[in-house]
């Protein structure tokens, strides 16, 4: 099967390096493996949209020579498909409709005793309380994916190596649609991906939690499972994940020197050599292409 991946950002601000580093490396794993790569734009979550950030990415991936080898996606403009999908997983009663808030998943665990649920930064595994009592027609409605009763997932990364979940365990029965309309994630990229004929997903360290829930989706889907590789994160000097929500600078780009150093700094990232003083933008990508084909094709 040909090989296509894809860059899926989200538009809440301009690509920032630790988002480059991500898009560097989905972009050479296609090319490495002679493949297609594609942009797709995952801004379903409206409220968080910036205007005119989706077209702000597109110019500073071009700058970056990265350009899409199809036409961009935006997962806003593919409701339709994802009506569909949530309608044959009903159909099928492999999802069901829930009207629990974040307080009384809170309560359930409470009444368990469990009050390692209720720490700060801990996920909230949802106790199933929808699945097995009547909603309540006042309320809104989100719609949930009901776990197979083996929810446990293993799966190889190309960098991290062998990984393992109980989604049962870790997550409970996950979101596909929000109370509040608006499509979730994990739903919207396994749809997408299948739509696209995505064969590997390169994407930042953040994200490898999310590919249980996904492979699971996928087979409820009947939707192939592609190749996943999870890039090293890049850390703010408090040691944490460099994102837009903790302040990551946008990269300059509006130069071609400017569009290099911001290269280098997310070759750097992956472990590749820096490109030499004089190089240009083709001559880096071509060079780094060489190095992560030695390293990742072995």
């Amino acid at each position: 099967m040909a090989y296509r991946g894809r860059f899926a950002p989200s538009p809440t601000g301009p690509l920032h390096v630790g988002s480059l580093v991500a898009a560097l490396a989905s972009w050479l794993d296609a090319r490495a493996h002679g493949g297609t790569w594609l942009l797709r734009i995952e801004d379903i979550d409206t409220p968080r949209n910036l205007p005119g950030a989706a077209e702000h990415i597109t110019r500073q991936l071009a700058a970056c020579g990265l350009v899409s080898d199809e036409p961009v996606w935006h997962q806003s403009q593919r409701g339709a498909a994802y009506t569909a999908a949530l309608d044959r997983l009903v159909t099928h009663h492999q999802a069901y409709a829930c009207t629990c808030s974040r307080s009384a998943i809170e309560a359930v665990w409470r009444e368990r005793g469990r009050s390692d649920m209720l720490q700060p930064g801990v996920e909230r595994p949802y106790p199933g309380t929808c699945r097995s009592e009547p909603v309540r027609s006042d309320r809104p409605q989100a719609w949930r994916l009901a776990l197979p009763a083996k929810a446990a997932v293993d799966w190889v990364d190309g960098r991290l190596g062998a990984q393992g979940q109980d989604v049962a365990t870790a997550v409970g029965d996950f979101v596909l649609k929000r109370a509040d309309g608006l499509w979730a994630y994990q739903l919207a990229v396994v749809v997408d991906d299948a739509a696209q004929g995505i064969t590997h997903v390169v994407r930042g360290e953040d994200l490898a939690d999310n590919t249980p829930r996904q492979i699971l989706l996928q087979r409820a889907l009947g939707a192939p499972q592609p190749h996943y590789l999870h890039t090293p994160l890049v850390l703010a000097p408090d040691g944490q994940k460099l994102s837009k929500q903790t302040g990551a600078e946008a990269v300059k780009v509006d130069t071609a020197p400017q569009a290099l150093a911001a290269l280098n700094a997310a070759a750097g990232a992956l472990g590749l050599v820096a490109a030499t003083n004089g190089a240009n933008l083709s001559s880096a990508l071509a060079s780094w292409v060489q190095a992560w084909a030695a390293a990742r094709l072995r």
